[in-house]
């Protein structure tokens, strides 16, 4: 058999594992977004503490590596305390004939289904700085977003 046609080892057909992209800029997180990192840092650590072998703890490793970053770079970030959009804020606008409430919060700690938009988004980053009553512009539409309510999140 040709040695073209022979595996010589699986490893040399595996991917390369790369460390977990940090997102860019500051590491803005709420109150809330400090607490999730944490509870993950401890299952990441108690996960790893009971990892079945080196290949078992390798991604958890690298999971550990990330968030533990991500803690050591956390800024807690109060909301701003007047009624202009900023991290932080509890915002309701409408969009497209349709009402949504959304909070700005840290790159780690979005869930947009849950109402929770990372600030760093391009709606969110559309809505920074609005106050309740204006329009502001999205995808190229003057009057795309209505701000109807800035408050702060609880």
């Amino acid at each position: 058999m040709s040695v073209a046609f022979r595996r010589e080892s699986d490893d040399e057909h595996l991917e390369p594992r790369f460390e977990l992209p940090i997102p860019p800029g500051p590491n803005l997180v709420t109150p809330r977004g400090r607490v999730l990192i944490e509870e993950r840092v401890t299952a990441l650590e108690a996960a790893l503490a009971a990892a079945d072998g080196e290949e078992a703890a390798k991604p958890i490793a690298r999971d550990l590596r990330y968030w533990k970053t991500r803690r050591a770079t956390a800024i807690e970030t109060a909301p701003r305390d007047d009624d202009v959009v900023g991290f932080g804020s509890l915002v309701r606008f409408r969009m497209a004939g349709r009402e949504r409430t959304v909070t700005l919060v840290g790159d780690d700690e979005a869930d947009p289904g849950a109402g929770y938009l990372a600030f760093s988004a391009p709606l969110a980053r559309a809505l920074m700085g609005g106050e309740a009553g204006e329009t502001v512009e999205f995808n190229g539409r003057e009057d795309a977003i209505e701000i109807l309510a800035v408050g702060k999140a609880t």
